[in-house]
């Protein structure tokens, strides 16, 4: 028996051509040779829905009732997973670490899972459990110690895996103005037993409490290549030294150009870059330096910017060195400003301390001179104030020479560099320095951003190094992944260029655009980042069974939002039923 579909068509009296569909009932058989079909009922009165309903059943397919019949068994996020998984496969990221084997099977899903959800390793192998992640790689029963164990593992190999991605975007053929940018972070410390943490001096703002700290190498671009981390009390210069050898001796990387800061690679470090040999560098001057360049019988002046932002210059102090000066006048004004509101709020509190010692509620030159050196420390003031303090007495006025010495040079910084005019322009070098900025956006990534580097809770040393790298990994992925997806997030895909080095860096049309409208150029919803893995997780794999027959369990994708399947189409990879 099955369903007919009869199509009629005829020609009105009128001319025009009509067709009527009939639904029918019937049997099919064979005799004397020959197929016969017996109509039983006509099904066309009936609603289009019940029609396919008997067409179906009498194909044989089971029908089952919505809400009655079929029930969602279990339903885990995958889709936030099963993304970050895809760029870390595309990446080769899996066999970068080591040989199959269940430690790195561990070892790629706490990269993973520190993308998408940061957190503890108890508390990272119990929330893997709850998505796709650990079902779909077999680690269901991972235990902290076998995480710990995977993080053992993944150090061991720490030198392998860098001098890998030091190969991968460091060397000559994909880096060919041979340039790596390096800077330096701390995080502070849980506990008190963990022999790296000391105290030193705090980029987190965490005066007072034992840190570490961390040196990082990208690629031009701020790629994460490799990190060390060293004692919290450890000087820049000194963290800068250790990583300068293992650029040359554990990389294999010759004729190299480390970028850095002007308080990392200083006069000391350079002729230590010198003794090594092969590696060159790019920093900048120290305010003292500067300053003495701007003397009167120096070659710093302002003559210099009449016609242009930036002029080269020379000084015997740095022999086979390129000099070269800028000036950013929004930089000028907004250091002007600065300096005029601190000078105020110092001058302020420096009043209130002089009417309590008039009024007699402060006496001694001691108790005096401490509050004063509170203020002025504050707010870094010192050197623009001369002060007189004695038992019953204060007075302070501003040194405006020194004012007037320290607003000539706003906005004015030079940079350094070992790099020949014929290798790389004066323009060229101005945008690598300013190129650290993206070591920077690294760090805000790492700390706090993405993936919650700090505060650290490992008290081992090595624990604490793994933990490290393991996020410096976790950033590399998350670099590819914030690329790919910039036409779904507020990041600027089509930052113009720049013709002028020294002035600051302006957005596009397109991501004012996305910041004012909130959409993207196909009107989808714009999203940060860690918004659009929140918006991926909602993309679940549902478990459903029907009721009707105990072993009808199957495995469902909800169906994705335009937002969803474009940010896999982005990653140029399908929405996954199961990671592998």
């Amino acid at each position: 028996m099955h369903v007919a579909r009869v199509v009629g068509r005829y020609t009105a009296k009128s001319g025009e051509h009509r067709e009527y569909v009939s639904h029918l009932l019937r049997r099919t058989f064979r005799a004397d040779g020959k197929v016969r079909h017996e109509t039983l009922a006509n099904l066309s009165p009936l609603p289009a829905a019940a029609i396919e309903a008997v067409r179906a059943s009498l194909a044989g397919k089971t029908l089952l009732v919505a809400g009655e019949d079929l029930e969602v068994t279990r339903s885990l996020p995958h889709g936030h997973v099963a993304a970050v998984l895809a760029q870390a496969q595309r990446l080769g990221l899996p066999n970068l670490l080591g040989p199959v084997g269940r430690q790195r099977d561990v070892a790629v899903a706490l990269i993973v899972a520190r993308v998408c959800r940061p957190g503890s390793k108890l508390a990272t192998t119990r929330w893997w459990t709850d998505t796709t992640l650990a079902a779909d790689l077999g680690l269901t029963e991972v235990s902290t110690d076998e995480a710990y164990a995977a993080m053992d593992w993944l150090l061991e190999r720490q030198d392998a895996i860098e001098a890998a991605l030091a190969d991968r975007h460091l060397s000559a053929p994909v880096n060919p103005d041979r340039l790596a940018l390096f800077d330096l972070s701390s995080s502070w410390m849980t506990g008190s037993h963990c022999p790296l943490a000391a105290r030193g001096y705090s980029r987190d703002g965490k005066k007072g409490l034992p840190q570490i700290e961390y040196g990082l190498l990208t690629d031009p671009v701020g790629r994460p290549v490799a990190v060390r981390v060293v004692a919290g009390n450890t000087a820049d210069p000194t963290a800068f030294a250790h990583l300068a050898t293992d650029v040359r001796d554990r990389f294999g990387l010759t004729d190299l150009v480390l970028v850095g800061d002007r308080g990392m690679i200083t006069k000391a470090r350079i002729e230590q870059l010198r003794d090594l040999g092969g590696l060159g560098w790019v920093t900048a001057l120290r305010a003292p330096d500067v300053a003495a360049l701007a003397r009167d019988d120096g070659p710093l002046q302002m003559s210099l910017f009449d016609q242009a932002n930036l002029a080269e210059i020379t000084h015997p102090d740095f022999p086979d060195e390129r000099l070269i000066a800028c000036r950013n006048p929004a930089l000028a004004a907004d250091r002007a400003r600065n300096r005029s509101a601190l000078l105020a709020a110092t001058e302020a509190d420096l009043a209130t301390i002089a009417a309590a010692v008039q009024a007699g509620r402060l006496v001694g030159a001691g108790k005096i001179g401490i509050r004063v050196g509170k203020v002025i420390g504050r707010y870094r003031m010192a050197k623009h104030y001369t002060t007189a303090i004695t038992d019953g007495a204060f007075a302070f006025a501003r040194d405006q020479a020194a004012i007037d010495a320290e607003a000539a040079l706003d906005g004015i910084y030079v940079v350094r560099t070992s790099v020949p005019a014929e290798k790389i322009g004066a323009g060229d070098i101005v945008r690598t320095y300013k190129s650290l900025a993206a070591v920077e956006r690294d760090f805000r990534s790492l700390k706090s951003i993405d993936l919650d580097l700090r505060p650290v809770y490992h008290y081992s040393e090595t624990r604490v190094r793994a933990h490290v790298f393991l996020c410096m990994l976790a950033a590399y992925v998350v670099w590819h992944l914030r690329q790919a997806w910039r036409p779904l997030t507020f990041t600027d895909q089509d930052r113009p260029d720049q013709p002028d080095p020294v002035a600051p860096a302006r957005r596009s049309a397109a991501a004012d655009r996305k910041a004012a409208t909130k959409t993207t150029t196909t009107d989808l919803p714009v999203r940060s980042f860690s918004g659009l893995l929140d918006h991926l997780a909602t993309l679940t794999r549902n478990t459903l069974r029907v009721r009707t027959d105990t072993a009808g369990e199957f495995d469902l994708v909800a169906v994705p939002t335009p937002t969803q399947r474009q940010a896999f189409d982005l990653l140029g990879a399908t929405i996954p039923l199961r990671l592998q």
